[in-house]
């Protein structure tokens, strides 16, 4: 069980998980900018925008819950634009913006970059899951420390989270991105490597992924007026 460092500065507000602190871990955060008509559009095709959008504040409301008080390093990568005044941080997050054409050289980019500056695990989320809590994370993490992979599946055949400890290219490349068939492209990729599966979970990319999920129920009843 964790402690709560009780300071002034508000990064040292924090529970510590002793297996994490002091070592070179990282975890990135791709999140898009929160923009009417631009985020969460295939749940928008249902729901409409204005509701899309804030199923997806409430999504990135959580993340943010959840990530704040992990004791490793936080960097947030936006797909348009970085806002220096919004829910993440800057005392907690460092914030960075995605490069590349499609979701695989981003993620590929924001990786290296990462084992560049001497990280040694590195794990990436979205910051639509619902499902997901600090626990898992911190799990994730210690999961490293016998295997040099770690992939949580998505119900919907893609993956959630994506850790590594060695830097792999192969696994940004050659992929469909959004489609059913990247998380057992990905495990293809890994078939010769140590690789530790997480948890199946549910993350929110059309209606029907939350249909039936209490927390959603106020947002899809406003839809329906």
């Amino acid at each position: 069980m964790g402690l709560i460092l009780q300071k002034q500065d508000k990064k040292d507000e924090q529970t510590v998980h002793f297996s994490l602190v002091d070592t070179k871990n990282l975890l990135l955060i791709f999140t898009r900018n929160p923009e009417l008509g631009k985020c969460k559009t295939r749940l928008a095709a249902t729901v409409g925008n204005q509701t899309a959008l804030d199923i997806y504040k409430f999504l990135l409301d959580h993340t943010v819950a959840l990530t704040t008080n992990l004791t490793i390093e936080k960097q947030v990568w936006y797909s348009e634009n970085i806002w220096n005044d919004d829910i993440w941080d800057n005392t907690i997050f460092d914030k960075k913006l995605q490069k590349g054409e499609n979701l695989g050289e981003r993620m590929a980019h924001a990786f290296q970059e990462g084992f560049e500056k001497g990280y040694e695990k590195i794990v990436i989320i979205g910051s639509d899951m619902y499902d997901l809590n600090q626990e898992a994370l911190e799990n994730a993490f210690i999961s490293m420390n016998n295997s040099d992979f770690v992939l949580g599946p998505a119900t919907d055949g893609g993956y959630y989270l994506l850790g590594m400890k060695k830097w792999n290219p192969k696994l940004f490349k050659n992929k469909d991105w959004g489609q059913n068939t990247v998380l057992q492209d990905t495990l293809n990729d890994l078939k010769n490597e140590k690789v530790k599966l997480l948890d199946v979970k549910n993350d929110v990319d059309v209606y029907e992924d939350i249909e039936h999920i209490a927390a959603f129920q106020p947002f899809l009843k406003k839809s329906e007026k």
